[in-house]
């Protein structure tokens, strides 16, 4: 049974990742199901919105400070948390599962010795046990996970658990400063190719395949995601055509994502596109082929033109 947990937090910019929040809202769940104490830890530069950390959940938080650890690093990350880690008596870590996560979780496992289960989209507790629920056989299975070693290290799927109603809490914030940080590089400066919204954390989805016929019709979508407050994505047939960028593209050699609603636009559905998507909530297929596999994964199917039934689409969320 673990005694302390400690959620990472990611922070990019100095700003609190949504997903991250959502491994708080899992953490809590667990110090309550396991009767342990319970931290969030942040590592990072000048990050001031430390209390939407307790507003779900956790209202204490340590802030590694370090001015060569605004950016992200592998070695000094990996090296700042491990030996927190050890410092604080943590035996349970929880991480999101996003690109840095899934970097940098392995990496703190191998230095504490931990046991790791990574892409959990749903735990349970059995006598004072955490048994995690994650895909198997490019998401064609799901498979239960217990970790039979003293610590124990869980990456948590974006979109997996609902952040529901937030809380007014207080986070009481300890700084820890550290003096130097050991790395084998160093991250002089970042620079983003966009500003939209990643398709890793969007909570709603509208992707588009070989179906759209062009780069050029894929406005019609960017519109409707504007409208629903969602992203763009691709399936890897529209990437592999030079039609959407390879940041956009789902499935098992794109993004894995698990968003509320998933709109699914002239993609017939590849096992290895489905693989990337099954787990979202809602599964809505546009295609004029009545036969593709999509249809067997949609809770909602509509077998048509999507040229006539996205601009409908948006027409009627206009009116709303």
């Amino acid at each position: 049974m673990a005694n302390k947990i400690l959620v990472f937090i990611e922070q990019r910019s100095n700003e609190l990742k949504k997903s991250s929040i959502e491994a708080v809202k899992a953490g809590s769940e667990f110090a309550s199901e396991l009767g342990a104490e319970i931290e969030a830890v942040v590592i990072g530069g000048e990050i001031s919105d430390f209390n939407k950390i307790a507003n779900y959940g956790i209202t204490k938080v340590t802030h590694i400070k370090n001015s060569d650890l605004n950016l992200y690093t592998s070695s000094g990350y990996s090296q700042v948390l491990a030996d927190y880690a050890n410092e604080s008596g943590a035996d349970l870590l929880l991480f999101a599962n996003s690109a840095m996560g899934r970097d940098l979780a392995p990496r703190v496992a191998a230095k504490i010795d931990a046991g790791i289960a990574v892409d959990c989209v749903g735990f349970s507790f059995e006598n004072g046990d955490v048994i995690a629920t994650r895909p198997v056989y490019a998401g064609k299975a799901l498979t239960d996970v217990k970790i039979n070693a003293a610590k124990q290290i869980f990456t948590i799927r974006p979109n997996t658990y609902n952040l529901g109603e937030a809380t007014d809490a207080t986070a009481e914030v300890t700084v820890k400063e550290v003096d130097s940080v050991p790395t084998s590089a160093k991250v002089v400066e970042l620079k983003k190719t966009s500003d939209k919204l990643d398709v890793a954390e969007a909570s709603i989805i509208v992707s588009g395949g070989r179906g759209m016929g062009g780069p050029e019709n894929y406005s019609m979508l960017e519109e409707l995601a504007g409208l629903l407050g969602g992203a763009v994505g691709a399936s890897r047939a529209a990437v592999d055509a030079g039609w959407r960028p390879h940041g956009d593209q789902v499935g098992q050699t794109g993004k894995t994502v698990s968003p509320n609603l998933y709109i699914a636009c002239g993609i017939s559905g590849a096992i290895q596109h489905m693989a990337g998507m099954r787990t979202s909530k809602f599964i809505v297929a546009i295609n004029k082929d009545p036969e593709a596999p999509i249809f067997t994964i949609a809770d909602y199917g509509i077998t048509g033109d999507l040229f006539e039934v996205v601009p409908a689409l948006i027409d009627e969320i206009k009116k709303g």
